[in-house]
């Protein structure tokens, strides 16, 4: 435990107990998840003591490692192990997972680097392994809106994210698909969550897009 402030995304209180709702049933034969983009941590050290038949294993760039250090001493568990550096366009770990999991990354890493991270998945997935993905998405160039969700949504966000850095944005599932596919994965699952966001699916097959 520590008696320091913790940092806090607020969103990941919001949204842990629908994705977690997906986990269990996504992850039931899986022993191994490598979590990219861990965040604050907060997701781990709630998914992690709930699926205790798996290793939980958290990932960060240098400069936020500190973060997930935090929540996992204040909120320590048997199956979470201490952070990995991990950037994205940098050298990933050795290690092979059951499934990558990661949320609200993909409209925050610039496009060049969404490619890379497809692209090195292979090294890290097992020949049938996952790949787990929750945030929004566009679909046939739309913006997904959840039931029941009013408000600008997904279009003001995106706006609101390319205000802050022209290079993010919510991507378009099919360009996504594309990116998985010439790795060897296929799209399995898309599964609308609420507020506004999908929680999608990729299989692993061995074959990549000519």
């Amino acid at each position: 435990m520590t008696d320091q402030p913790l940092p806090d995304a607020p969103s990941t209180a919001r949204n842990r107990g629908p994705i977690l709702a997906q986990l269990r049933r996504l992850l039931a034969g899986s022993r191994q998840v490598l979590e990219v983009g861990s965040g604050t941590g907060q997701h781990a050290v709630y998914f992690a003591p709930r699926l205790p038949h798996l290793t939980w294993q958290t990932s960060e760039r240098a400069q936020n490692l500190h973060e997930v250090r935090a929540w996992l001493a204040n909120s320590p568990a048997d199956n979470l192990p201490p952070p990995l550096l991990l950037d994205v366009t940098g050298d990933w770990p050795e290690l092979r997972v059951d499934t990558v999991f990661t949320a609200n990354t993909l409209h925050i890493m610039p496009a060049s680097a969404v490619a890379t991270f497809f692209a090195r998945l292979p090294q890290v997935l097992q020949p049938a392994g996952q790949l787990i993905v929750y945030g929004p998405v566009k679909i046939a160039g739309d913006y997904v809106a959840s039931p029941g969700d009013a408000g600008p949504g997904n279009a003001g966000f995106d706006v609101w994210l390319k205000e802050q850095d022209p290079l993010r944005g919510i991507r378009d599932l099919e360009w996504l698909d594309q990116l998985a596919e010439s790795r060897g994965l296929r799209r399995t699952e898309n599964n609308f969550l609420p507020a506004n966001n999908q929680l999608l699916v990729w299989q692993m097959t061995g074959q990549p897009a000519l």
